[in-house]
């Protein structure tokens, strides 16, 4: 690869295909036809298997006696191993997509595929809408003056047709987990495991603490929220969310929320997409049109999921004698500690949130400042908000009713519709 990185490849590609020259640009870049280099290249492109995330595209040096492979101790979901010749293999089976084998793979042999190649001719020619939808840690990711009127002017300047912030679904989910815990937590011992909105937090449970799936709350993420609630809008258009994650690459492809997401750009992605095409966010004029409530946009950080749930139980459900009495778990080891004591039965709350990543979505493998700089301004643009809770926020309460939910009580479980509902039984 010379002084090539992957990141530098794909920046590389997002330029040719917006110029009209990709497949050129393709075999420019690999003119002696070298193996590696050329599964760098199909995975900037977004090409090879739909359903793999995580590729590893060649094997690391031999590892000295005495050191671990940081690749297999950072995963803690035993996804990776070592074969007879000491090679890293990944257990698909396992694999939560999770991404920290590549945040910590010091040789580039382990690498998350892009997305965004393939979307930048429907981007270009307009005829169909495509929408960025935007996770809450959006908040100081691409520069201190970038509010998300000038974010969202950026991503139209891409081809965009709109933004959308996820806040925004948080809002409409944060309203069902309330009602949720109403409906299941009715005497003391009785308890929740939410399912917003971490997708390794998710997979845990799933795949290995799944005697505790009876208690996961049953909805689906902002993420799916907010791309089946803009295709239901807009039949015809495609979605793609935008956040630090890389297991919502992952979380997109699942069976039975598949038809919400199109395609998934991490932080980092989207600010090479920007370098590449020249387009600075902090010089573009204001696109405001958010309205989210202070609940929705706290779920970027560790805590903001119990904190709106509670809020807003509190203020639809002022009568309740149960309150939420929450506790959370702060990345993946934290998340197993907490559901491996769940599981043998010593339960001190009943409300539990996880979140994979130490300090909440802010500190995903592809965020671009620091997780508690990050957390300090999602409080600040929490704090802005002009209402406290969704049930106060007049612009959710009438975007459900353009979805359908006359009233919020339809949106529990099986009362009006399965467009935020998800069944993990």
């Amino acid at each position: 690869m010379g002084n090539l990185t992957y990141e530098d490849i794909f920046g590389k590609l997002v330029k040719s295909a917006y110029k009209g020259y990709l497949s050129k640009e393709m075999t420019r870049l690999n003119p002696q036809s070298d193996e590696t280099l050329a599964r760098y290249i199909e995975s900037a492109a977004g090409q090879g298997d739909k359903k793999t995330i995580i590729n590893k595209v060649k094997d690391c040096p031999p590892i000295p006696e005495g050191e671990e492979c940081k690749c297999q101790v950072a995963c803690l979901f035993d996804a990776i191993v070592k074969d007879e010749k000491g090679n890293v293999v990944i257990k698909t089976d396992a694999c939560t997509s999770c991404g920290q084998c590549v945040k910590v793979c010091s040789h580039d042999a382990l690498i998350d595929k892009k997305e965004f190649i393939p979307l930048v001719e429907l981007l270009k020619n307009k005829k169909t809408p495509v929408f960025a939808i935007v996770a809450p840690a959006f908040v100081n990711q691409f520069g201190k003056n970038v509010t998300s009127g000038k974010l969202r002017a950026a991503l139209k300047k891409l081809g965009f047709y709109g933004m959308v912030e996820v806040a925004l679904f948080a809002d409409m989910l944060t309203l069902k987990e309330a009602l949720e815990f109403d409906l299941h937590v009715q005497k003391e011992g009785d308890f929740v495991l939410t399912s917003c909105c971490c997708p390794m937090w998710v997979a845990m449970i799933k795949k290995v603490y799944n005697k505790l799936i009876e208690h996961v709350s049953p909805s689906v993420s902002p993420m799916v929220a907010c791309g089946r609630g803009v295709k239901k809008l807009h039949p015809e258009a495609k979605v793609v969310f935008i956040g630090p994650c890389i297991a919502k690459k992952a979380e997109a492809k699942e069976q039975d929320v598949k038809d919400a997401v199109d395609a998934v750009l991490t932080f980092q992605e989207l600010q090479q997409i920007f370098t590449a095409v020249e387009i600075n966010p902090e010089e573009m004029a204001e696109d405001e049109s958010e309205h989210s409530s202070t609940a929705g946009r706290i779920y970027a950080r560790t805590g903001g999921v119990s904190e709106a749930v509670a809020a807003t139980l509190q203020r639809i459900r002022p009568e309740r004698t149960i309150n939420i009495k929450a506790v959370q778990a702060d990345g993946i080891r934290e998340c197993k500690k907490m559901l491996q004591e769940a599981l043998e039965g010593n339960i001190n709350a009943n409300f539990y949130e996880g979140m994979g990543c130490e300090g909440g979505c802010v500190g995903g493998p592809k965020a671009l400042i620091d997780r508690k700089e990050a957390a300090v301004k999602v409080n600040e643009y929490g704090d802005s908000a002009l209402s406290k809770t969704p049930a106060d926020n007049k612009y959710v309460l009438e975007l459900l009713k353009q979805l359908g939910f006359k009233e919020i009580d339809e949106l529990l479980e099986g009362r009006k519709s399965n467009m935020f509902k998800r069944d993990f039984k």
